[in-house]
């Protein structure tokens, strides 16, 4: 490749991160297309204050812990930027990637905007989104695996397929669990070649780390819902938290952004026909609106508001670096009159 292919790709791949907070608000609008803001406004004042405060103070602290994926991986490739930079990259990537779905391209993109800006590799990059990612499903398969003894198995008697794919979710998961922690106790110290990219093989610690940080992550995502849900469906929260990783899980692997339809109907189809749909369709509006389309409108606009210094700032330095050639004629010009 050219190096002027190299840089038309870079900047395709660096404007890409925009195109994909478009998608994602145009997902937005899409899943709320259906219904006024009368029907959001009621379907959110039937659920009361104080869970709505709850479950907003429970995605302030999940998109912390997502922000820490970041964090954990620029630590395994060596990388060092101030906190704020990584916190911004790890909120705004996940907004974006939670809405857009796809997250190694949607979320990647924007990472990739901002890392290179702050001198960190693209090699180094792809090696972080890849680590980000064993984290999430570490943590997620984890969960779906304590989640599926917690799960009664009548939740789904009314579903075959349903059924038989919680059964295949449970398995898959726990082989792959089995499957990274023993490549991480006998393949230690070493390195996988993957294109021309090298990736070391993470500790067991690291694993373990990895782990801890997703289940964080799935549980503080799980809360949101769960007070929203709490005032029309009671259920055991270590029932709730595995029906809730197994539904999202489904919604990942089904590759729809946001599990749009996938994640609401494991829930509809799980619980008793007794509990009002209608309610629990107004508390699962009411989780979106507070996991997705919040956070993405706070941390897309941190992120315009950097765009905007940063761009004020480029301007200063251009017009400093033009005023450079006029102070040196000036500093001669003072200099040959001293003479």
């Amino acid at each position: 490749m050219s190096a002027k292919a190299k840089r038309l790709f870079k900047k395709a791949i660096s404007y890409a991160g925009i195109f994909f907070f478009i998608l994602a608000a145009g997902m937005l609008w899409w899943q709320l297309r259906d219904y006024s803001l009368r029907d959001i406004a009621h379907a959110i004042l039937d659920i009361p204050f104080t869970n709505l405060i709850l479950a907003c103070v429970a995605c302030m602290l999940g998109y912390l812990a997502l922000s820490l994926y970041d964090y954990l991986a620029l630590n395994y490739v060596g990388g060092r930027v101030s906190w704020w930079k990584w916190m911004l990259a790890g909120m705004l990537g996940f907004a974006i990637s939670n809405n857009a779905g796809h997250a190694v391209v949607s979320g990647g993109a924007i990472r990739y905007r901002l890392y290179t800006r702050w001198r960190i590799r693209g090699g180094d990059i792809v090696k972080m989104l890849t680590i980000s990612g064993f984290t999430y499903f570490l943590g997620a398969s984890a969960i779906v695996v304590i989640g599926y003894f917690l799960v009664p198995r009548d939740m789904f008697q009314n579903s075959i397929g349903a059924s038989m794919g919680v059964n295949a979710l449970f398995i898959i998961c726990l082989a792959a669990l089995l499957a990274y922690f023993a490549m991480t106790i006998f393949f230690h110290k070493k390195s996988v070649k993957i294109g021309q990219i090298r990736f070391q093989v993470p500790s067991t610690k690291m694993a373990f780390t990895q782990t801890v940080l997703g289940i964080t992550d799935s549980v503080l995502a799980g809360l949101v819902l769960y007070f929203c849900m709490t005032p029309f469906v009671n259920i055991p929260f270590g029932t709730f938290i595995g029906l809730f990783v197994i539904a999202q899980s489904m919604g990942v692997f089904s590759q729809v952004p946001g599990g749009i339809g996938v994640f609401e109907s494991v829930f509809m189809l799980a619980l008793p026909d007794t509990v009002d749909k209608a309610s629990i369709f107004g508390a699962l509006l009411a989780y979106r609106i507070i996991y997705y389309v919040l956070p993405l409108i706070g941390a897309g606009s941190l992120f315009f508001i950097y765009e905007r210094w940063l761009r004020a700032r480029m301007k200063r330095w251009l017009a400093e670096a033009k005023e450079i050639p006029a102070k040196i004629k000036r500093l001669k010009s003072e200099i040959r009159n001293k003479k």
